[in-house]
């Protein structure tokens, strides 16, 4: 099994963004915790995070065929990119939406997620264990982690 991890606009800024939000955990420690969860578990992994809106999507149209899921955490994009959810349904690779913080309970404008309209499963509020679980989602089967 081989995974894509993609991170929208200002996750490379973890640790120093509002951490009372977004935890005190660095971009390299989410990175070091993906990968050695998907070590554990036997897959292929790689990584990007990017705050360009066309790199991602490139990303993710070029998953097909060579990925089986795609965990994506979109940020800002969440909210604003009918591009990325067109992307994720031009290629019909299984998706995981993961949002650090509980998007639910903040901000008005951040309950609406065009991603998520074409995610199998959306994990928010549990900050990197959210991608461990997204994981372990794909590792499952695709069942509950």
């Amino acid at each position: 099994m081989k995974l894509l991890v993609l991170n929208g606009p200002n996750l490379n800024l973890l640790g120093i963004r509002e951490p009372d939000i977004y935890g005190k955990k660095t971009y390299a420690d989410l990175v070091r915790a993906v990968k050695e969860e998907c070590r554990r578990r036997n897959i292929g992994v790689k990584i990007l995070q990017s705050n360009s809106e066309a790199a991602l999507v490139t990303a993710i149209q070029k998953a097909y065929g060579k990925y089986d899921g795609i965990i994506i955490n979109p940020a800002a994009f969440t909210h604003a990119s009918v591009a990325w959810l067109d992307a994720v349904k031009a290629v019909d690779i299984p998706t995981v939406e993961v949002h650090l913080s509980d998007v639910s309970a903040r901000e008005e404008f951040r309950k609406i997620s065009y991603i998520g309209l074409a995610a199998r499963k959306t994990i928010a509020g549990k900050g990197i264990d959210g991608y461990l679980e997204a994981v372990a989602f794909f590792a499952n089967g695709e069942k509950q982690a």
